[in-house]
């Protein structure tokens, strides 16, 4: 019998997995970032940013020292970091991140489930299940409907365009799936020219394009004009927006759902960050009509703060979204029990769902109707603050967002060149009408009315100095 080897590398890494001093250490350094990240600037400073430097070097011959490895990571990465889990981030709708999920996420990262099937991790099958439950009553939507754990909105959107397009296309007698899109009948597109980057991104990876679409003109809201819809049939993938991503807004789905039910057509609804409204008694009448929508994206990591990578696409016809996501093989062993793989693009994944549960059993029905209300509580106390202090507010406050400017373009600019760099807080840029405006997007539950204050102040700060500046 030849004479086994011993891996030297293995055995160290099987005896670091076995204690607790390297794990104890990594939590160490998580709960002191908890712990200042409020207080932390929103922006690293340049010299904090130039010190990452230090991790561009050539892959190592030999193996690091873990504890060194952490250690290294934390000093130099934690400072480089966007605080946007703290309260006065406002940039890209990014929300905050639930305590219970964040815990979750540290016990689910060390389980490292593959939520492919069942036989691979059947808690995250169960949880799974138990969240499209959770989700279907949340929103109202029928029985039935399928849910899915994607990693963001503009995965989830793929996956309803998919279904969607598959659908039409059936209804027509053909079979996309075996006969591809060449000589396939063509559908009709029609979106409001409000429509968010990953559709037309999701649009075009299925072949579908952008310059045969139908776009509808907006109101000044952002919302679709429904009168000016053309008319709707059976062959028409219909696109709308709960939540525009620069006002807020909401499309008109009791009236353009109706129409659509009539005509035959598929209705896709991008929720993001919207479609949670509908948990609440006080914003439900924002998307009243929307349950009778054929699918929906959204993301759990924006309004609802649970970690980041956890989108969700719902659909009301599970049927076309399992034919249009699953794949087939003689070593996948499908189950009685939930499968997840056939409700997402991806086979190997990790048990994001896990963390969505934590978020929706630590927050309860009453908790995330709360959750909602308080954001848009907290966005029409910043957009007051901002006007009464000279900036002009563009938009109704409907939901968590606002776009502001100064009076002068040139001087909009400037001021938020002025914000993005003090580090007091964060907000994008964007053009509305045209015209450049500064986008808050008022999104996690660490918010204060207190950061609301002193972002208000930066904003005014960065006002003067751009008109000491000019004046200069």
């Amino acid at each position: 019998m030849s004479k086994q080897k011993t891996g030297i590398v293995s055995e160290r890494l099987r005896r670091e997995a076995t204690t607790r001093q390297l794990f104890e250490q990594a939590k160490d350094y998580a709960v002191e970032y908890m712990q200042n990240v409020s207080t932390q600037l929103v922006f690293p400073e340049e010299a904090v940013v130039d010190g990452l430097e230090i991790f561009r070097e050539p892959l190592p011959l030999e193996a690091a020292d873990s504890y060194q490895i952490i250690e290294q990571l934390h000093h130099y990465g934690s400072s480089a970091t966007v605080a946007q889990t703290g309260g006065r981030y406002f940039g890209f709708v990014n929300g905050g991140i639930i305590p219970a999920s964040l815990a979750v996420k540290w016990l689910v990262d060390t389980w490292d489930q593959n939520a492919a099937l069942y036989v691979m991790s059947p808690i995250s099958s169960v949880l799974e299940e138990v969240c499209e439950g959770w989700l279907r009553e949340l929103f109202g939507f029928p029985t039935g409907t399928a849910v899915g754990f994607v990693g963001g909105s503009s995965a989830a959107t793929l996956c309803g365009l998919t279904a969607g397009r598959n659908r039409l296309l059936e209804q027509s007698g053909y079979d996309v799936n075996k006969q591809g899109l060449f000589g396939a009948p063509e559908i009709k597109i029609i979106l409001g020219e409000g429509a968010h980057s990953s559709v037309y991104k999701a649009l075009s990876i299925l072949g579908l394009g952008s310059e045969r679409v139908i776009r509808v003109p907006m109101d000044d809201q952002g919302r679709i004009i429904t009168a000016q819809v053309p008319e709707l049939d059976d062959k028409t993938l219909l696109i709308l927006q709960a939540g525009n991503v620069n006002t807020g807004s909401f499309d008109d789905f009791q009236n353009l759902c109706e129409r659509a039910s009539r005509a035959g057509s598929w209705v896709h609804v991008d929720g993001a960050f919207g479609l949670w409204a509908a948990a609440s008694d006080e914003f439900r009448h924002l998307t009243q009509g929307i349950e009778q929508a054929d699918s929906w994206s959204l993301d759990a990591h924006k309004t609802l703060n649970a970690p980041y990578d956890n989108g969700i696409i719902i659909c009301a016809d599970r049927e076309a979204l399992t034919k249009a996501l699953h794949m087939t093989g003689s070593y996948i062993v499908y189950s009685d029990n939930r499968d997840g793989m056939l409700y997402t693009p991806d086979m190997s994944r990790r048990a994001r769902a896990v963390e969505l549960w934590a978020a929706l059993k630590s927050l309860g029905r009453r908790g995330v109707a709360e959750l909602v209300e308080d954001l848009h509580e907290k966005a029409a106390y910043f957009a007051a603050k901002l006007e009464q202090n000279n900036f002009l507010i563009h938009n109704q406050v409907v939901f968590n967002q606002i776009i502001t400017s100064d009076p002068n373009p040139e001087m909009t600019r400037k001021i938020l060149n002025g914000i993005q760099a003090s580090g007091e807080c964060w907000c994008g840029g964007a053009l509305w009408n045209n015209t450049p405006v500064i986008r808050v997007s008022v999104c996690s539950y660490r918010t204060t009315y207190q950061d609301i204050d002193l972002s208000v102040n930066t904003f005014i700060r960065a006002r003067e100095e751009a008109l000491k500046a000019d004046r200069n």
